[in-house]
């Protein structure tokens, strides 16, 4: 009981530093509405808290199949962390600040070619847009991508490698997957595989749907309000983090996927042998 408690509990305070962390980097004249960012913070940690010291699954996929959540959970900290650092650097520069920004100019340069995500994100800017705007936004994407990407590629060493999720012992479908009914709907690794290439085809398209949606949507808003300090880091964020969210998802349906056929072949392998003998 007190491992759950100390658990769930030291997951709702890191999701309240994410929650809270560009407030804290940035400088207080870049800060906007502290108390609205305050309320969040203490409405995902109890959230996550509820949800971890639990018995009962709710709504979080994979809580006992470690380290996916892990990994999500440290890709969208970079993102913030670094994402943060990069815009204080021209209200406020430090040496760690000029660091991030030299490498998001370098990173920027290199990842924007034609019809990249990175060159869409910057051209749903509006033309009369600052050139030092323009070159922080499409530094900020390239870090955000660059993290994303190494995300995945992390994801699927533990899969190949790590021989994730049964390295953790056995996986629990009722824990970990609690939004999937797996008696409705026909075979199981049918739907589980429908499920994974659905969500990594919808993850690779969203970097290149997003920016052209808000670029459409640009006479019913205001888009020079997204290159604000706090709302570009989460614009930039969400950006990268949705899409690799749901690549990694659909890699952990297929792994499943995956497991319970191989599972199946090996039951009926066994009953052949019984039926022979």
């Amino acid at each position: 009981m007190f491992a759950r408690i100390t658990g769930a509990a030291t997951r709702g305070v890191l999701v309240a530093l994410l929650i809270v962390m560009p407030s804290l980097l940035l400088p207080v004249s870049a800060t906007e509405s502290p108390e609205i960012i305050a309320l969040m913070a203490i409405l995902g940690g109890a959230l996550t808290f509820a949800e971890y010291f639990s018995n009962y699954p709710s709504f979080v996929e994979f809580r006992e199949a470690p380290p996916l959540n892990r990994m999500r959970y440290i890709a969208a900290f970079a993102m913030v962390g670094l994402l943060s650092l990069l815009t204080r650097h021209p209200l406020d520069p430090t040496g760690l600040t000029a660091l991030v920004h030299t490498f998001g100019t370098h990173l920027g340069a290199a990842l924007d070619f034609s019809y990249s995500p990175v060159q869409l994100i910057v051209l749903m800017l509006p033309l009369d847009t600052a050139s030092e705007t323009q070159q922080l936004m499409r530094s900020a994407a390239s870090i955000a991508y660059l993290v994303a990407g190494l995300a995945v590629l992390g994801f699927v060493l533990a899969i190949r490698l790590g021989n994730w999720p049964v390295a953790n012992g056995a996986f629990n479908v009722w824990v970990n997957l609690p939004l999937f009914d797996p008696t409705t709907g026909g075979d199981v690794v049918a739907r589980l595989q429908r499920d994974g290439r659905i969500n990594i085809i919808i993850g690779i398209l969203l970097p290149f749907a997003i920016p052209a949606c808000i670029k459409l949507m640009s006479g019913l808003i205001d888009v020079t309000h997204l290159t604000a300090p706090q709302m570009l880091i989460w614009l930039v964020a969400a950006w990268a983090f949705v899409p690799v969210s749901m690549i990694m998802r659909g890699l952990a349906f297929l792994r499943v996927a995956e497991l319970i056929a191989q599972k199946r072949r090996a039951a009926y392998a066994h009953a052949e042998a019984l039926q022979a003998v």
